[in-house]
């Protein structure tokens, strides 16, 4: 089972920052690891991806140049910085881990809550 610790949510101005963290259990280096986001009324939504290697990263277009997907597989944790938010990046951010071989594997973390707003 994979287990995900997921922090760094919060309230903050506009054009302001956050860096979310995301700490999983297992493999961490084998899996792709994503950051979704969900705002009120709305559907489940990929942010930024990056590969198990880190080699390759992947945006949302609405994101691109303000957020930024790394990890750490020494510490298995993945991080979003999230700069020059706006209040349409409002929504619970939810932390994404998948393995394909075969077939794909997800799991999902619980989510943190980001309110962009003055």
């Amino acid at each position: 089972q994979v287990r995900f610790v997921e922090s760094g949510g919060g309230l903050v101005q506009p054009g302001g920052s956050l860096r979310l963290s995301c700490a999983v259990s297992g493999a961490f280096s084998i899996y792709a690891m994503s950051w979704y986001r969900q705002a009120p009324g709305k559907e489940r939504e990929l942010v930024a991806r990056i590969l198990s290697t880190g080699g390759r990263t992947d945006y949302a277009d609405s994101v691109k140049g303000r957020f930024t997907i790394s990890r750490d597989n020494a510490k298995n944790t993945v991080y979003l910085q999230m700069n020059s938010l706006k209040p349409e990046d409002t929504a619970v951010y939810y932390c994404n881990a998948e393995w394909t071989f075969g077939r794909s594997y997800e799991w999902w973390g619980q989510g943190t809550q980001v309110t962009v707003s003055s």
